[in-house]
């Protein structure tokens, strides 16, 4: 697995001295949530990838084809509306050419995937179920959410095999619902019980209402599935002031420490997600994303205090995936840079080795999938607990996975019977 020029530049801090400087920007475009209640989502990956741009442009540029050429991110607003979310794609592509477009995907990126992919546009999402075969020029190739989250599910159930009574809530949309039955499946593998299942309007706010009716049948976990981050906060404080003391699984954890200071430190012990802090011990020598974990989140720290969550560094992983595709082939041009970064079949991913992946599931092996860290709130600081691969999860259990997204209209040949391009 080939390293990038950043992840070289991280190790070096010198630029390869042969190549010629270029005036014309390489541009990037960047669609997703900077407003509503989605821009947790979309904001800090936006800032992440201004870092990352800086220490590129900071060294001389990208180098494409033996020549260095700086980069830029123009970013646009995907939460105002479909028709805004469909102009600005065009407008990204038509006016400022841009050769990659990073997105959040679901229901954020769906008005302009069309569009997009009708002109093989190379466009990221952090939500794999958005692949199908329908998109030739879409990628997952950060975050696989949510198949990461079974991970979280197995190391609870191996470290407490007594527990097995779940209650779960998910948003009823295309974040959630994938979550939903990922999390189904999950807890059927290890032989646990759901034994009340909520799924709410994300516009819904009466946390303390959903967690009364969540503990009427004694839960020994609760699961917040990967409802948004107000949403975890306010049902994680109604667990806590409803003397709820059993570990609660989330997808994220962003802004953990809030919890920490307004349930207990003791509370927070059980609270067990996917995303680390990129200072963690454990990511300190792993090869990946610039080598350099710990400078990353301490750069963003110094520049966005207090910012940091679970996409602050997604996108410019994926940014960093893309430049090593374009070293690889010299070229900008999607189809180029798709086929050098599917050459071979794998890549090296944020947390170690990865597969292309996803025919069973999406029907196009356009998810980099690969191991996942788990991770709890130990005195008050988040610690990775393990990595765990999510192959290995599949090649035991997909059965399971497939019944449960089949279950719910998500299997790729039941959404473009649903939702044809």
């Amino acid at each position: 697995m080939s390293t990038s020029f950043a992840q070289r530049l991280a190790v070096t801090g010198s630029m390869p001295r042969r190549l010629m400087r270029g005036q014309d920007a390489v541009r990037i475009g960047f669609l997703a949530p900077l407003t509503g209640p989605s821009a947790p989502w979309g904001r800090p990956g936006l800032e992440g990838c201004q870092i990352w741009t800086d220490w590129v442009n900071g060294q001389g540029g990208l180098p494409v084809g033996g020549v260095r050429r700086p980069v830029a991110i123009i970013a646009r607003d995907a939460a105002i509306s479909p028709s805004e979310t469909r102009a600005a794609a065009r407008e990204l592509v038509e006016d400022h050419h841009v050769c990659l477009l990073l997105g959040l995907g679901g229901d954020s990126l769906a008005p302009a995937l069309p569009w997009l992919m009708a002109r093989r546009v190379l466009t990221t999402t952090l939500l794999p179920f958005d692949l199908s075969p329908q998109t030739p020029s879409l990628i997952a190739p950060a975050e696989v959410h949510p198949l990461f989250v079974v991970t979280g599910v197995e190391w609870l159930a191996e470290r407490r095999p007594d527990l097995r009574r779940v209650a779960l809530c998910s948003q009823d949309d295309l974040m959630g619902r994938p979550s939903l039955a990922t999390y189904r499946a999950a807890f059927a593998a290890e032989g646990m019980q759901i034994v009340r299942e909520l799924r709410y309007d994300p516009d819904e706010r009466d946390a303390v209402g959903m967690v009364r009716a969540m503990l009427q049948d004694d839960p020994e976990i609760l699961c917040w599935c990967s409802s948004e981050p107000h949403m975890v906060h306010a049902l994680t404080e109604a667990a806590h002031d409803a003397g709820f003391c059993g570990p609660i699984l989330s997808c994220t954890g962003d802004h953990y420490q809030r919890l920490v200071a307004r349930t207990t430190p003791d509370f927070m012990e059980n609270f067990i997600f996917q995303f680390p802090d990129f200072d963690d011990p454990a990511l300190e020598g792993t090869t990946f994303f610039f080598r350099r974990p710990s400078a990353f989140h301490a750069a963003y720290a110094d520049r966005f205090p207090g910012h940091w969550s679970a996409v602050s560094w997604e996108y410019a992983s994926a940014l960093d995936l893309w430049q090593a595709a374009v070293e690889i082939c010299g070229r900008t041009d999607s189809m180029s840079v798709l086929a050098a970064m599917k050459r071979g079949g794998q890549m090296m991913q944020a947390f170690g080795p990865a597969r292309w992946y996803g025919e069973a599931l999406f029907g196009i092996d356009q998810a980099l999938i690969g191991r996942w860290p788990v991770v709890r709130v130990v005195a008050g600081k988040a610690r990775i607990q393990a990595f765990r691969s999510v192959l290995d999860w599949l090649s035991r259990h997909e059965d399971l996975l497939l019944r449960e997204m089949a279950g719910l209209g998500l299997l790729w040949t039941q959404r473009m019977i649903t939702h044809p391009a």
